[in-house]
């Protein structure tokens, strides 16, 4: 079975968020955190549905959510590391959801252009 780059990295990056969301629970953030950990997790989520689409069209429709949750997931990690809420460092974080992004924005580019092939 052929390594599917952005599934790993989604999946890996949500036990990441996961480990964060913890630590910020035992500091007693509750709000930021519920919300960072719904977007982070709900990237990988969308892309499981998005490979077993139906649909080219269904497929960029799944994956055009998880770039949204992705972008949604940087906010709060940007609201984190610049709104003095924590100790905790994000940079590490940060810097893999712009790799996600990256490879999602590219992902959906590119399916695009071939659906539009197809409809020409």
């Amino acid at each position: 079975m052929k390594k599917n780059i952005i599934q790993d990295k989604s999946f890996n990056f949500s036990l990441k968020i996961i480990k964060l969301y913890k630590l910020l629970q035992a500091e007693k953030e509750f709000v930021l955190s519920n919300q960072l950990s719904r977007s982070a997790t709900s990237i990988g989520a969308n892309i499981e549905e998005a490979i077993g689409g139906i649909s080219k069209r269904d497929f960029i429709a799944k994956l055009s959510i998880s770039l949204k949750e992705a972008r949604e997931t940087k906010y709060w990690l940007n609201i984190y590391k610049y709104g003095d809420l924590t100790k905790i460092e994000v940079d590490d974080e940060i810097k893999e959801i712009e790799e996600i992004l990256k490879i999602l924005t590219s992902i959906i580019k590119s399916s695009q252009e071939s659906l539009n092939k197809i409809n020409s």
